[in-house]
């Protein structure tokens, strides 16, 4: 860290005048540019007592060796010197707005001799006209896709152009009317280039007086009874109206402006454009910036103004430039931009009307933009690595932890209990590795027996795989249980039996072989075929159970009986958000603000989630289940078209032969068939609301009206 003192200018050094200054590293190389109306005033207040300046000012002095400076004459040659030197040194303390992605543009070769139109991204050519930016190329394309049938120009590239020429013959787009074939001399090179200037002039807003003339040569064609050539401007009109169409009507009064806003917070900064030509939303376009010197609001509107228009001149400047805040002096800036236009442009903030109705619009999608990019930065490695260490720092654990396996039971009033297993490596869910048990060692509601249960038997399988692949002696390690079931019923996960902890329901693991000492070398916790983790081959480094003391210390219980002693436990308990740990009185209480308490937040949520899900679907399935799943040859459309028709099993059951064929697709074989299977099914009893106590009519009316009422741990 470099003494501001070492390397400050002697007094009197500095002149009292307009100018531009340089802040070079010991390197050598630039690392900040700015402008001034005094250098002399400017400079000084970098070298004034460090705790005085802001932190980001005081962060550049400091890695700054020294300082240089260059006179202008007045203070719009120093706003251009800036913007040059910028884009020359591309400094590292400058706010330096970045496109957030590559918008394409509409763009004509006007410096060809047979102008073409095109898409075009990246930095501007000279002698090419520019519409734009565009949100999407496609966007692009259906406009001109739509103008080539009034303005034929030539959209093809120097190659297909250069090949159609020597063969003599046009491509496709010659023979369908949307080019006008210069490559084969069907229009000369005056002709195209008139084309080509009436395509930009309806592209830059003049539209309105195109559409009348068209309108008054399809009158004269009609009057003069060429009504093939009518129908043809006609259709020319509607294209045109078609395109106009795609872009909204903002402002009544055919304005040509640029509208600037930005939304920040004490780091970054989103800026939004909306290019408005002829009244019309030409273009959109945004940038987000980390704020890595101390900026105001005018100060991020300038820089911005140096993006937009640096390279830009004529039209490429609109007149007016509507901004939330005008830059301190703003004369300078005026100046520039009138300069850079050729005519007069005025810079102002909009304060009543359309326009600030717009404004408030740019405003919102800065917003949204500064909000979309902090969502995919907390996604980001940095982010996340914070989160984990604080969960580290807060649990007391020797590192962070890399894998975390979260668990939660979900039943309905103790009926289908299951549980779920959800798994997050580097703080992003891994859905690869995501789990689902049934409970069936008991029946009834006992949420911390279940959790018990659950962290048992994946821990089981664990140290079945070490057993399996050598990593685990019996004699020193304990005794992994191990039981062999075969997958059956609906949530089987494998057709053939597998070596799994009884009532798992998840993916069987290859046939074990020889352990210990004998195990397969290959053999492993990545399957050699697959190159893919094995079942529960890693462990995590913590376990999150959803729920506070009972269930973490089950938790612990389950893996202490196993003598696993080297993964953490803890629980979050859903009421104020606690963090337990196993033995402890009190829990732990992260900030609201943490990334730690977020990421557990979001791994118990998932969990939450993805047991709802399974039980849910347990139960649509038993609830499913009937006396019409017994009847042979009926499958599950015709099963459906029948409960629709009657409303219940019950009042089907009544119903005779007859009025079952009455139903589509059901013959009086198969009504023949349900009658018997019915007739031989005990009536159902009658179906209760659990909510209110109240008997239901039907079968169909109970399942209709049920509730979810799901309790889980």
């Amino acid at each position: 860290m470099a003494d501001p003192s070492s390397y400050r200018p002697k007094p009197g050094q500095i002149p009292d005048s307009p100018g531009v200054y340089r802040f070079r590293d010991e390197h050598g190389r630039v690392i900040y540019v700015g402008k001034a109306k005094s250098l002399r005033q400017r400079l000084s207040s970098y070298f004034q007592d460090l705790a005085g300046l802001h932190p980001r000012t005081r962060t550049m002095v400091t890695t700054a060796a020294s300082v240089e400076w260059t006179v202008v004459t007045t203070e719009v040659e120093a706003l251009q010197l800036e913007y040059s030197w910028i884009k020359e040194y591309d400094p590292r303390f400058n706010v330096k707005y970045r496109d957030d992605k590559s918008y394409p543009s509409l763009a004509v070769t006007l410096n060809e001799e047979f102008p073409r139109v095109q898409v075009m991204r990246g930095p501007k050519r000279k002698g090419v006209r520019y519409f734009g930016p565009y949100a999407h190329a496609w966007a692009i394309r259906e406009t001109v896709d739509l103008l080539l049938r009034v303005f034929p120009v030539r959209t093809c590239s120097a190659g297909v152009f250069k090949r159609s020429a020597q063969i003599g013959r046009p491509c496709l787009l010659g023979y369908i009317g949307k080019c006008s074939a210069p490559c084969v001399g069907r229009v000369t090179p005056e002709e195209h280039r008139e084309l080509a200037d009436q395509f930009c002039d309806f592209m830059a807003g003049s539209t309105g007086a195109y559409l009348r003339r068209l309108e008054k040569q399809m009158q004269d064609a009609s009057d003069e009874l060429e009504f093939e050539k009518a129908a043809r401007l006609r259709d020319d009109i509607e294209a045109l109206r078609r395109a106009m169409e795609k872009n909204a009507v903002v402002l009544t009064d055919a304005t040509d402006a640029d509208l600037i806003a930005v939304a920040e917070d004490e780091l970054e900064a989103a800026v939004q454009i909306f290019h408005v030509r002829g009244g019309r939303v030409r273009g959109q376009r945004g940038w987000v910036t980390d704020k890595v010197e101390a900026v105001d609001t005018a100060g991020l509107v300038e820089h911005a103004l140096q993006q937009l228009y640096g390279e830009e001149t004529g039209e490429g400047v609109p007149r007016e430039v509507l901004v939330p805040a005008v830059p301190d002096p703003a004369d300078p800036v005026v100046e520039w931009l009138t300069a850079r236009r050729g005519s007069n442009v005025s810079l102002r903030i909009p304060q009543r009307g359309d326009k600030k109705d717009l404004m408030a619009t740019v405003q919102r999608n800065a917003q949204q933009a500064l909000a979309l990019h902090k969502t995919k930065r907390a996604s980001d490695l940095t982010t996340r690595s914070r989160a984990l260490e604080e969960i580290a720092e807060a649990l007391d654990l020797d590192s962070a932890p890399l894998r975390i396996e979260c668990f939660d039971v979900s039943h309905l009033q103790g009926d289908d209990v299951v549980a779920s297993m959800v798994v997050f490596e580097d703080g992003l869910a891994r859905k690869s590795e995501y789990r689902r048990f049934q409970i069936k060692s008991f029946a009834g509601q006992d949420d911390v027996r279940a959790m018990h249960e659950v962290v048992g038997r994946r821990f089981r399988r664990y140290l079945q795989e070490k057993q399996r692949t050598g990593e685990w002696d019996e004699e020193t390690g304990g005794e992994p249980v191990v039981g062999t079931v075969s997958p059956t019923g609906p949530d089987a996960a494998g057709p053939s039996p597998a070596p799994v902890d009884p009532g798992a329901v998840a993916a069987p693991v290859p046939s074990s072989g020889p352990v210990g000492p004998d195990a397969d070398p290959a053999a492993g916790p990545v399957d050699p075929e697959t190159g893919r983790p094995r079942r529960f081959a890693y462990p995590p480094q913590l376990v999150v159970v959803d729920g506070g003391r009972p269930q973490v210390a089950a938790a612990r219980r389950a893996l202490d009986e196993l003598g696993i002693d080297d993964v953490a436990v803890c629980g979050l308990a859903k009421r104020l958000e606690e963090v337990w740990l196993p033995g402890d009185e009190d829990p732990v209480v992260l900030p609201r603000t943490s990334e730690g308490l977020y990421l557990l937040q979001r791994i118990r949520d998932e969990a939450h989630r993805f047991a709802i899900a399974y039980q849910r679907k347990k139960r649509s399935k038993s609830m499913r289940s009937g006396p019409l799943e017994t009847v042979p040859g009926l499958g599950e459309t015709r099963r459906q078209a029948l409960l629709k028709h009657f409303g219940s099993v019950k009042r089907l059951r009544a119903a005779t032969i007859d009025q079952i064929c009455e139903v589509p697709g059901i013959g009086r074989k198969t009504a023949e068939t349900v009658v018997v299977a019915l007739a031989g099914a005990a009536p159902a009893g009658p179906a209760v609301n659990t909510a209110t106590g109240e008997i239901m009519e039907d079968e169909a009316a109970a399942a209709a009206s049920s509730s979810e009422r799901g309790q889980h741990g």
